[in-house]
């Protein structure tokens, strides 16, 4: 297992296109960050990506990448999933 510090070395914007969905953007993004007290919640995937790599704290963390498939956040029900 390899662990990254996403702050000194956040995730590209390719990695982030790829697995980022366009419908549930905002479960990719820490909503409770002091960011979205001064603006507003992202309204795109597109802007959810360009806040993320300008504040990588914003991005929900722990990212587990298994292969070809992340789960960003934690949560446990998709970890359970993955061990089948």
């Amino acid at each position: 297992m390899e662990e990254r510090d996403i702050n000194r070395t956040p995730p590209s914007r390719a990695f982030l296109e790829e697995h980022v969905d366009e419908a549930n953007f905002l479960e990719y993004v820490s909503r409770r960050s002091p960011v979205f007290k001064e603006r507003a919640l992202p309204a795109s995937k597109r802007e959810a990506i360009a806040l993320m790599l300008e504040h990588p704290n914003l991005i929900k963390r722990p990212i587990l990448v298994l292969k070809d498939r992340a789960i960003f956040g934690f949560d446990k029900k998709a970890y359970d999933r993955l061990e089948r």
